[in-house]
């Protein structure tokens, strides 16, 4: 930029601009001397981290050796001998498991086509913990409005024009940085089954919630309400939705015909599994590091979640490479099962309620193998210069701190969260995650040994200085509404 386009009209001295120049320079370059340098130990993980492909290693193991690990299946039972056998051969203390129930929900195969007015085949997968249909599957004419059926559009319809048909929810879901457009969009899944059966449809359709132009699904839980209607629901590809819709805005009456073989089977007994760093001084108090092990069964779960645990195992054993332990213990939680209710998670929240005032902190790692790019706490206000002690650590890797947003915790670590433990939230990068999240196309090819690295090397960090800081953090109330 020219000179002559930062000067006002009226003529100013060069020497004048210079100065205030110098001026700025020198400010800056003082408020960067008068910070305090990092940990030795902060600068280490982070060197070790970003030299290596730990997480993504552990993350393609997991997917490759335990398969598909849905709640109750064999390749979860798979994925809890994994991480047993795993966190022992890497010198972990106290490694056990923890045994949680869990619900156990088989796909079966599916199948659906357009019958009218253009006969189409469609790619679709049934919604987690739908129910059947019958074996020889249904038919139905198919309820969406023009601009295509939301749950508000729903809410607003006559129940007479939903009654004995199959609604279709069509929201699109917008690609963001932070996954905001998951969240906005994901009702239509979790809830839109359940509003339609209210009205007396027989099923639901889903444009898949994903980002993706793929000819793959994306499944994900249903969640029907206790004593309510259920009815048979599946989610079609995105270029099947755009089928589907191209059909229904030619204004003639669409018919559907779906087949869903998926059911419900008793509970099982599967396993949390839990390793320790001993801290040197305070090992009663404990710093959590976590991912998932379950994952959905159309894919390897390799984003969702093996990078996670990927994430939360390399974090920990590059703490324990250091000269010296942190104060407190670093505690690895691999949660058996986040994606069909979380049990793993308040499992762990009630095994552990006596040790739950000894928490200093939670962290989870369970949005794929993106970078890091924005730190949260939900610190109280006396500890606000932890929060920016661990913003200064994490800034070399390109890691914002967000003073204006409270951290809400991942899932699986949603209960810790309730009970008031301090959490800290290191959001990954989802740009393209939700390309894959929850399909065939969740495999190990997808990993990101770099951006895992970044990653890990963020959770070290965070997690080694909440383990060695002198102070327990205190309490304060957590949000009305949890994540």
């Amino acid at each position: 930029m020219q000179l002559r386009k930062l000067l006002p009209k009226t003529v100013v001295p060069i020497w004048s601009f210079a100065l205030c120049l110098l001026t700025s320079v020198t400010t800056t370059a003082q408020a960067a001397a008068s910070a305090p340098p990092l940990a030795p130990e902060v600068v280490a993980l982070q060197r070790a981290a970003l030299a290596g492909t730990g997480a993504a290693d552990l993350a393609r193991s997991l997917a490759t050796e335990a398969g598909p690990r849905l709640a109750g299946s064999e390749g979860l039972a798979r994925g809890v001998e994994w991480g047993l056998r795993t966190l022992t051969a890497l010198g972990f203390e106290n490694v056990h498991a923890e045994p949680v129930t869990v619900p156990h929900w088989e796909r079966g195969t599916a199948s659906g086509e357009i019958v009218a007015p253009f006969p189409q085949m469609v790619a679709l997968a049934a919604l987690g913990g739908s129910i059947g249909t019958v074996e020889a599957g249904i038919e139905a004419e198919v309820v969406a409005t023009e601009n295509l059926e939301t749950l508000a559009a729903l809410a607003a319809r006559d129940p007479e024009a939903v009654r004995g048909k199959i609604v279709y929810f069509g929201e699109r879901m917008q690609r963001t940085r932070d996954g905001a457009g998951y969240g906005k969009t994901v009702p239509i899944r979790s809830k839109g089954p359940a509003e339609a059966a209210k009205l007396g449809a027989i099923a639901v359709l889903i444009r898949s919630v994903g980002t993706d132009s793929n000819r793959l699904p994306h499944t994900g839980t249903t969640n029907y309400e206790e004593g309510g209607a259920r009815i048979p629901a599946a989610a079609l590809s995105g270029p099947d939705a755009d089928l589907l819709e191209q059909e229904v805005l030619s204004g003639r009456p669409v018919r559907f015909r779906l087949r869903l073989a998926c059911r419900t089977l008793p509970d099982a007994e599967s396993a949390n599994v839990v390793g320790e760093l001993s801290g040197r001084e305070r090992p009663e108090e404990i710093v959590i590091l976590s991912g998932h092990l379950d994952s959905w069964d159309l894919g390897t779960g390799a984003l969702d979640d093996a990078a996670g645990i990927g994430n939360a195992i390399t974090a920990a054993r590059l703490i324990a490479g250091l000269p010296e332990r942190p104060r407190r213990t670093v505690r690895i939680v691999l949660y058996a099962n986040e994606e069909f209710g979380m049990s793993g998670g308040k499992a762990y929240a009630a095994e552990h309620a006596a040790e739950v005032p000894q928490h200093q902190a939670a962290l989870e790692s369970d949005l794929g193998s993106g970078r890091i790019f924005r730190l949260r706490t939900s610190f109280a206000a006396e500890d606000t210069a932890l929060a920016e002690a661990l913003a200064r650590a994490l800034a070399p890797l390109g890691v914002e701190l967000d003073r204006a947003t409270r951290a809400s915790g991942g899932v699986d670590i949603s209960p810790l969260v309730a009970a008031g433990v301090p959490t800290v939230d290191l959001a990954h990068d989802v740009t393209t995650y939700f390309d894959f999240h929850h399909t065939a196309n969740d495999t190990a090819d997808k990993l990101v040994p770099g951006d895992m690295a970044q990653a890990t090397a963020a959770f070290a960090s965070a997690a080694w200085i909440l383990a060695d800081h002198p102070n327990l953090l205190r309490r304060s109330p957590p949000p009305a509404e949890q994540h």
